[in-house]
């Protein structure tokens, strides 16, 4: 038995003495048959003798027939069918063969059901392809491969014959090993290398380097075995501690190939489908995935991870499989894209264009994930500047996107929107312009809202938290109530006031370190230039900031004599005194920095004439502080 280059071979010396005629096979040796055996619906007609001196049980049932006119044995149990029979028909003939690793399997399961062993003949069929898989198939990757692939045919027959453990066991090995350990010369997808490592072509080196393997080199070659056997193969993958996120990445590798919403949704290069499943198929293989995958964060990709949830909805998974893939999901939503996050509602209702309920429960996986981590609290200073809180500031910006992309949905219902708007805590939005976009988007959709509505909807937000970008454009914002814009107008102005006092303590600071330097004694000219320089741009920056002080004091008049006018239409609106006094007790106190503002509204009753003035005083107001800002800018 010599071994050829294609991992096979040969057995037996005699020519082809088999032809075939429809349902029937001959065997044209020149003398009449005397035996037929009857495999399904195909018909063999041979000789007794080769038969019965290679197999014990052919000789039991060609002797309990041999009373019979015409001998006829039926073989309808036979693994692997007529196609094995045929096989078995000719080694028993001496007819030339091929073993290879696609058909091994077939004799060998055939040859034991026949006990071809050699107490019967030497060399017989079960010693011959016994030595063919421990010493060719075992041997080689894509040879085990194959005959794993053949056993899906042939079982329980190969499953009581160790064929399918002794090749699970191989490929493990193998893919738990670099393909460039298993010695020279080696024949792995089609490459033979020489000793230093150049690439073999019919022996002979042809000097081009092997590209070098990575850990998931075997990725695609598994991906053709059955489920049933590929998750026998990753079970004793993980038998030898193969790392778990080597086991994700081909499972994850697997659901794209036979799952094809996964294929379109990631970007896989050239990589073929296999042949479509139905609905009920990808859908128990989907299930039997999320059971397969490890739980730890980051092994497999989020938006892998949405690409399955949003096939589990398709294909209506089990509700099981549906909560185990939004807990997987919110354990790495920091990574998540808002493209992959806008999975579509495929509710019958279509209540809502996205799955708003979905999302707000993976964000409570999130945050019950963080708070177990041991997650930031507000009351801690210096918070911002901790790694700890990059995961939860990530998500409040993706959650911030998210509610823009909905709130143009008519359908989405203002508490929905502000219930995934609060559900995270005040400390993960160091700024507030995103909720406030997000707002400003559903204000312009649902123009039909009341204005308690838009208030409560405002509430969200902290106006202390905007940008001087945001509140410009808040304070312009018809869409806003009343309260809100004046809320924005007064914290703009507070920021206007912080940033002069900032630029006034950096002046003091450079005046200040410019004193010593006029009575500083000899100083080199090129130092003293480049500090006299610096007092004049100095004394410069502090007439600007005087000016800017003057400026300042004129528009906290007019702010103070916005609140007397306030004040006054309060109690003119027919509530009296218990009106007056409760614009005056709330205003101030609203108004301070210790507490997050809320104004009161004004009375009902006030006269439509009043709200206009009010409006247009606070558009004057509102232009002055923008060109103030401006100015700043410049003067800064």
């Amino acid at each position: 038995m010599a071994a050829s280059a294609s991992a096979s071979v040969k057995l037996g010396s005699k020519p082809d003495a088999f032809r075939r005629q429809g349902q029937a096979w001959f065997c044209t040796t020149g003398l009449p048959s005397d035996v037929t055996v009857e495999v399904g619906d195909m018909s063999f007609h041979l000789h007794k003798f080769p038969l019965l001196s290679k197999s014990a049980v052919l000789e039991q049932l060609i002797e309990e027939s041999s009373d019979q006119e015409e001998s006829i044995i039926k073989l309808n149990d036979i693994p692997g069918g007529a196609k094995s029979f045929e096989m078995v028909a000719r080694f028993c003939y001496g007819v030339k063969i091929e073993l290879s690793a696609a058909n091994v399997v077939h004799l060998r399961c055939a040859s034991e059901h026949l006990q071809m062993t050699e107490e019967i003949s030497d060399d017989n069929l079960i010693a011959q392809t016994e030595m063919f898989l421990n010493q060719v198939v075992l041997r080689n990757w894509k040879d085990s491969l194959k005959a794993l692939e053949t056993c899906d045919d042939l079982l329980p027959h190969a499953e009581d014959l160790q064929i399918v453990k002794r090749c699970i066991e191989s490929l493990a090995s193998k893919a738990t090993t670099d393909p460039n350990l298993f010695g020279w010369p080696i024949r792995e997808h089609g490459i033979m290398q020489s000793p230093g490592g150049s690439v073999l072509w019919n022996g002979i080196s042809t000097g081009a380097r092997p590209r070098n393997f990575s850990s998931d080199w075997w990725y695609d070659d598994v991906s053709s075995l059955s489920f049933p056997m590929y998750k026998r193969l990753l079970s004793g993958m993980e038998s030898r501690r193969i790392r778990p996120e080597i086991i994700a990445g081909s499972l994850a590798y697997y659901a794209r190939k036979y799952i094809p919403g996964l294929s379109r949704r990631n970007s896989m290069g050239t990589m073929p489908l296999a042949g479509t499943l139905s609905d009920v198929e990808q859908r128990n293989l989907l299930e039997e995935i999320d059971r397969l995958l490890p739980v730890q964060k980051g092994l497999v990709p989020t938006k892998l991870l949405l690409g399955l949830l949003k096939t589990s909805m398709i294909l209506k998974a089990s509700s099981t499989c549906i909560a185990n893939l939004e807990k997987r999901v919110g354990m790495q939503l920091d990574q998540a894209s808002l493209e992959d996050l806008l999975l579509p509602n495929y509710s019958y209702t279509m209540e809502t264009l996205y799955n708003v309920e979905c999302v707000h429960r993976i964000l409570e996986h999130f945050l019950a994930m963080d708070q177990a981590n041991g997650g930031c609290s507000p009351c801690i200073d210096d918070m911002m500047a901790s790694p700890s809180m990059i995961p939860i500031t990530a998500v409040a910006k993706l959650l911030d996107g998210y509610l823009a992309e909905v709130a143009p949905d008519v359908n989405l219902k203002p508490p929905k929107f502000q219930a995934l708007a609060s559900a995270l805590p005040e400390y993960a939005r160091p700024l507030d312009d995103g909720l406030y976009r997000a707002i400003d988007v559903y204000l312009k959709a649902h123009s039909w809202l009341s204005e308690g509505e838009r208030e409560q909807l405002c509430r969200l937000m902290d106006c202390q938290k905007l940008s001087l970008e945001a509140c410009t454009h808040a304070a312009q914002n018809e869409r806003l109530p009343l309260r809100v814009v004046v809320q924005v107008l007064f914290f703009e102005q507070l920021q206007l006031r912080t940033s002069i006092a900032g630029c006034l303590l950096v002046s003091d600071n450079l005046e200040g370190s410019s004193r010593p330097l006029r009575s500083g004694g000899v100083a080199m000219s090129g130092e003293a230039g480049g500090w006299s320089a610096a007092v004049r741009e100095n004394q410069v920056l502090k007439v600007g900031m005087d000016n800017m002080r003057m400026r300042l004091a004129e528009l906290e008049k007019e702010c103070s004599d916005m609140r007397q006018e306030i004040e006054k239409l309060g109690r003119g609106g027919g509530g009296g005194g218990k009106s007056g006094g409760g614009w005056a007790s709330h205003v101030p106190r609203r108004f301070s920095l210790k507490m997050k503002p809320q104004m009161c509204s004004t009375q009902e009753g006030s006269v439509s004439e009043q709200q206009k003035s009010m409006s247009a005083k606070l558009d004057k107001l509102q232009a002055k502080l923008s060109k103030q800002k401006r100015q700043l800018s410049a003067d800064a």
